[in-house]
């Protein structure tokens, strides 16, 4: 997927233990498998790939694996829950499930850790963020009510300096929100279409949601719907969004701003 993944545990996953070598074996194996298999299937960087036959012609979608229509099923829910914001297909109509295979992936990592029996990690692919339990296990926020453990802290990159953040958010350990996915142009340069009428308002999105499928797909999807989608992505989730302007301003709803 032309990305690195990172996967950081607490140094104490829970009150008196520490994550053997086994286990952290185990970990770092079931997901760098996932990933190399969604990889070899779905990557528009490898010539041998599926997806590549798809974009060549040489493969037709119907004599495509289940994994690949369903998720091109996926992608077709996703355009019409966003309006066209979200889109499987490339201006010139060849099938491409970029947008789709990232968060995928790292949903579909995160449920063997939790099979494996792990509770607690943070697990980071390209920038895209998804978290499970607390980085500090047994620990109390302080004056918290309900008391809740410390958070996992995402920070966001300023577009215009990769060096410094624009902000942080905190994820898991209770809170509504697990995921956090950014879209836009400073990392990649323009790789997102924009929906035909829109204009190029954002340069960067982030979007926390209970899902990374549904962070990374919404913020993608409001990179290229603008500030209608914005808004109806907005009104339609429970997510909180900081979007760039190109101008270098900052819009943010209620939970970036707290």
């Amino acid at each position: 997927m032309g990305t690195v993944i990172s996967l950081a545990f607490p140094r104490d996953p829970a009150p008196g233990g520490h994550l053997v070598d086994d286990e952290f074996a185990a970990a770092t194996a079931v997901v760098e498998s996932l990933f190399q298999e969604l990889d070899h299937t779905f990557s528009l960087y490898r010539p041998d790939s599926e997806a590549n036959r798809l974009a060549r012609g040489e493969l037709l979608l119907q004599n495509a694996s289940a994994a690949m229509r369903t998720l091109y099923a996926d992608a077709l829910d996703w355009r019409r829950r966003t309006e066209g914001a979200f889109t499987p297909k490339r201006p010139d109509g060849v099938v491409d499930l970029s947008g789709l295979v990232k968060g995928h992936a790292i949903s579909e990592a995160g449920t063997s850790l939790l099979a494996l029996g792990l509770h607690h990690w943070c697990l980071n692919a390209g920038g895209d963020v998804l978290v499970s339990g607390s980085p500090l296990p047994g620990s109390t926020q302080p004056g918290s009510t309900p008391p809740t453990s410390k958070a996992w802290q995402a920070g966001i990159v300023d577009p215009a300096d990769r060096r410094a953040l624009v902000a942080g958010y905190a994820l898991g350990a209770g809170r509504r929100h697990a995921a956090l996915a950014t879209s836009g142009s400073a990392e990649r340069g323009h790789h997102i279409w924009r929906q035909r009428g829109a204009a190029e308002e954002f340069v960067q999105v982030s979007v926390a949601a209970a899902d990374v499928v549904t962070a990374d797909v919404l913020a993608t999807a409001i990179v290229a719907g603008g500030a209608p989608m914005l808004d109806r992505a907005a009104d339609g989730w429970d997510i909180s969004v900081l979007a760039v302007t190109a101008e270098g301003e900052l819009l943010a709803t209620p939970g970036f701003r707290s």
